[in-house]
C-alpha cells in the first residue's frame, strides 16, 4: 500500500509573546490597505465598496437639495477618493474585482447626474470627465513612473524601477525613457508586482507622452490618451 506523501498541516494557530497567546488573523490593515493572508484583494475591495456605498446612500438622502456641482464635489471627496487610494496596488487585479469598483463609480455618476439605472454609463463618465477604474489605475502607475524619471519620487523607487540601457546604441533604441520589464515566472504573483505592472504600463505609452516636459503637460496628455483608449 502506497503511503501518502502529504505532510500534515503543522502551521501554528497562534504565537506566544511572553505569557500571552496571540492568534493569527486572516487579514491586517496597514495605512488603510487590507492585506489578506491568501494574498488576494477580495477583502480590501469589499471594504472599499461597503464604505463607498455607505457614503453614496448618505449623499442620496440630500441629493434633492444639492446642485450637480456640489454633489460632484461631495462624491469626489467622499467616494472617488476611496476608489483611488493606493489604487496602484490594484494593478493586475482580477477583472471581476475591478468590476465591483466600477459598479461603485457607475452608481456615483448616476447619482450626480440623476440618471436612471438603465442609462448607459459611458456618456455619464464623459460628461463628468471621469476615467473608468482600470484607466485610473493606469493613470496612477504612469504618473509614479514620470516622477521617477523627473527625480521627484521617493528614493526607494530606484530599487523598484530600472531604466533600460541597450547593449548597443542604435538609432532605434535612442529612447532614454524606457523601463526594464522584470522577468517573472509567476503570472499569479510575479506579474502583479509594482515593478512589472508599472514598467509595462509606462513602456506602453506613446513616446511623446513619456517625454513630456512638465508634470502638468504629462498629466494632460496622459488623461487624453487614456480617455481615447478606454472610451473608443
Amino acid at each position: 500500500m502506497k503511503k501518502s506523501t502529504k505532510f500534515p498541516n503543522s502551521q501554528p494557530s497562534s504565537v506566544q509573546v511572553g505569557n500571552t497567546d496571540i492568534s493569527f488573523s486572516s487579514s491586517a490593515r496597514n495605512l488603510g490597505f487590507t492585506i489578506s493572508s491568501d494574498m488576494t484583494l477580495n477583502k480590501h475591495i469589499s471594504n472599499i465598496c461597503r464604505s463607498a456605498y455607505f457614503e453614496l446612500r448618505k449623499i442620496a438622502t440630500i441629493r434633492h437639495t444639492l446642485s450637480v456641482q456640489t454633489t460632484n464635489t461631495l462624491v469626489c471627496s467622499l467616494v472617488l477618493s476611496k476608489l483611488d487610494y493606493c489604487n496602484s496596488l490594484l494593478s493586475g487585479c482580477p477583472l471581476y474585482l475591478l468590476h465591483k469598483l466600477q459598479k461603485v463609480q457607475n452608481s456615483a455618476a448616476r447619482l450626480i447626474l440623476k440618471a436612471r439605472k438603465k442609462d448607459h454609463v459611458t456618456p455619464l463618465r464623459r460628461t463628468l470627465h471621469w476615467l473608468p477604474i482600470q484607466a485610473r489605475i493606469e493613470y496612477k502607475l504612469s504618473t509614479l513612473c514620470f516622477h521617477f524619471f523627473s527625480a521627484s519620487s521617493p528614493a526607494y523607487f530606484s530599487e523598484l524601477l530600472t531604466v533600460y540601457t541597450p547593449a548597443r546604441q542604435l538609432r532605434s533604441s535612442s529612447d532614454s525613457r524606457t523601463l526594464v520589464i522584470p522577468h517573472t515566472k509567476s503570472k499569479a504573483y510575479g506579474q502583479r508586482t509594482f515593478a512589472f505592472c508599472a514598467s509595462t504600463q509606462w513602456n506602453s505609452l506613446p513616446s511623446h507622452i513619456r517625454h513630456s516636459q512638465s508634470v502638468q503637460s504629462f498629466k494632460r496628455a496622459l488623461k487624453t490618451h487614456l480617455f481615447q483608449k478606454h472610451n473608443s
